[in-house]
């Protein structure tokens, strides 16, 4: 550009400058002002909790709060999360919607105590709040944790949730429409009818068996080149756990998933023979440190929703990266948590694969606008601002619970 070209310029480009100035000057002043709740069924494994944040401007911001319950009761408990969201909320009102780390802060006791209902009041506030951010400065929410490295998300549909009959034919009837749909990665938790209490050595050893042929009947319709993960969801004691190792070789399976509680994952991952992985209901980076420090596992899956929201999720994904680990956040629930842990997902070199929750219900896409869309096992993120996502009123209001 010459200086006679600068200078004719020079008014459009002050008047540029200064349109940036005062949207960045509006975006600073956009506060919180209100809050929704929405509720849809979905099976006897949980309904799907959504939030959404409205501002003085005008802007909504959406995130998503289910399943959040202690591990093992399937049905959910949403009565105590909505009751943290509502605790939670008057802290926030008001505020600029770039407080993130004030609100982490400011309820960082109540989530200590209260269990994954107050982690997921929290994380779906916070994911609010990034979605109104990206909106604000015009940018996807990927762009605020510094960048993307892919866009293209590799998703794993997870049929647990969604087989019925659990026999191997069922499990296997299900990963066939997976397979069909598309995916090329495919996880069940095949032991889920353990006993609580594993004295009973025939029914241990019947169950155990029983989840080996609804794996080999997984990997079958699957064939050798489609990878099957496999979820413990901790059922074994640690002597019934490293002979499990053994046990599922066969299947050249892409993940081993918490086998046994904690404590014994140290001693399953030493003695492994597949990739190990776990860690989705541990609460922040603080929580994961001693986890990744005591080699629990090979892969990390915090799950955007229990550990704290989209930032907690980038941190643990970056203390994951400094150990040498992979990180495949956790996820069976629906499309909004998905969307958000796809955005952190983007930005992560060490990311591996997501999980999505396959089958459940045959309006989930719906449930956001655009439709979710994965083509072929894979979500595409756009550079639409925030998450690029809006709820679906009419089918939130088709499938209220």
């Amino acid at each position: 550009m010459n200086r006679r070209t600068w200078i004719t310029q020079l008014p459009a480009l002050v008047a540029a400058s200064a349109a940036t100035a005062s949207a960045q000057r509006d975006a600073s002043k956009i506060t919180v002002q209100s809050v929704e709740t929405f509720i849809v069924h979905v099976n006897a494994r949980g309904n799907w909790l959504f939030v959404r944040l409205a501002t003085n401007e005008g802007l909504t911001g959406i995130g998503e709060a289910s399943h959040g319950t202690a591990f093992g009761n399937e049905t959910g408990n949403d009565a105590t999360t909505l009751k943290y969201i509502a605790e939670f909320f008057p802290l926030l009102k008001g505020r600029s919607i770039f407080d993130v780390e004030w609100l982490l802060a400011a309820v960082a006791r109540q989530t200590a105590i209260g269990g994954l209902s107050a982690a997921c009041a929290l994380s779906a506030l916070e994911q609010c709040l990034w979605d109104l951010i990206g909106q604000a400065l015009g940018v996807p929410v990927y762009d605020l944790f510094g960048g993307a490295v892919q866009t293209s998300i590799r998703n794993y549909a997870n049929i647990n949730r969604s087989t019925d009959p659990r026999t191997p034919a069922g499990f296997a009837a299900m990963a066939k429409r997976a397979v069909d749909a598309g995916f090329d990665a495919v996880k069940l938790a095949p032991w889920d009818d353990m006993p609580k209490d594993l004295s009973d050595a025939a029914k241990v050893e019947a169950v155990t068996q029983l989840g080996i042929e609804r794996a080999n009947a997984v990997r079958e319709v699957l064939g050798p080149n489609r990878d099957l993960l496999l979820d413990a969801h901790s059922k074994f004691d640690l002597e019934r756990g490293l002979k499990l190792i053994g046990r599922v070789q066969h299947l050249n399976l892409f993940w081993l998933e918490e086998v046994t509680p904690v404590p014994g994952l140290p001693a399953i991952h030493k003695a492994r023979k597949m990739p190990t992985a776990g860690g989705e209901l541990i609460y922040g980076a603080r929580g994961f440190y001693p986890y990744i420090q005591a080699e629990s596992v090979d892969i990390t899956m915090p799950d955007v929703k229990y550990c704290g929201g989209m930032l907690e999720l980038k941190k643990v994904g970056s203390l994951s990266d400094a150990a040498g680990l992979k990180v495949s956040p956790h996820g069976p629930a629906g499309p909004v948590g998905n969307a958000a842990a796809a955005h952190v997902c983007a930005t992560m070199p060490n990311f591996l694969i997501l999980e999505f929750s396959y089958g459940e219900v045959p309006w989930r896409a719906e449930v956001i606008d655009p439709p979710e869309n994965p083509v072929k096992g894979r979500l595409e993120l756009t550079p639409k601002p925030g998450l690029g996502i809006r709820l679906n009123d009419k089918t939130l209001a088709r499938y209220k619970a």
